[in-house]
């Protein structure tokens, strides 16, 4: 985890990657035939930009302004360009279904993580709260994907 400057800094990173949440959650509708898990990962879209929205307003608590990012940001972030979503989806569209529960079950773990240091980050306890709240979030997205994952498994047993 990299060290940041600022609440502020924390908050950003973790609006950026909402943002990316609900970007291959809204792509990966795309590429599932299976209605369960299509509905899955709309709903699970829409929560990631409720999660967004959380943090904005902590953002905001702090007095900062939440604004786009700049062309200029963008370059300079860690987070996924276009590109980088295309190539996913790429991956992604040649995975047979179980293997894109098991992406998404990562995906989420590594959301439920990243929460969780930035829990340890922070000290200011609304903040805090906000961090493991998200982090709860994250972990039942995990497991809502285990539980589709088990669907399969059984249905395909039974074939």
């Amino acid at each position: 985890m990299a060290n940041f400057n600022t609440a502020e800094d924390i908050l950003r990173l973790a609006i950026g990657r909402e943002i990316e949440a609900n970007v291959f959650y809204n792509l990966l509708t795309q590429f599932v035939d299976d209605p369960q898990v299509r509905a899955l990962c709309s709903e699970l879209a829409s929560e990631e930009l409720e999660h967004k929205g959380i943090l904005e307003l902590e953002l905001m608590k702090l007095g900062s302004v939440v604004k786009p990012p700049l062309a200029a940001d963008i370059k300079n972030t860690v987070l996924p360009k276009p590109l980088d979503y295309m190539l996913e989806m790429a991956r992604v569209s040649q995975m047979d279904l179980e293997k894109v529960v098991l992406l998404a079950m990562e995906k989420e773990k590594t959301s439920f993580r990243l929460y969780m240091d930035l829990l340890s980050s922070t000290t200011d306890p609304a903040s805090r709260e906000t961090m493991m709240n998200l982090a709860e979030e994250e972990a039942r997205h995990k497991i809502s994907f285990e539980i589709e994952y088990e669907r399969l498994a059984t249905t395909r047993k039974k074939q």
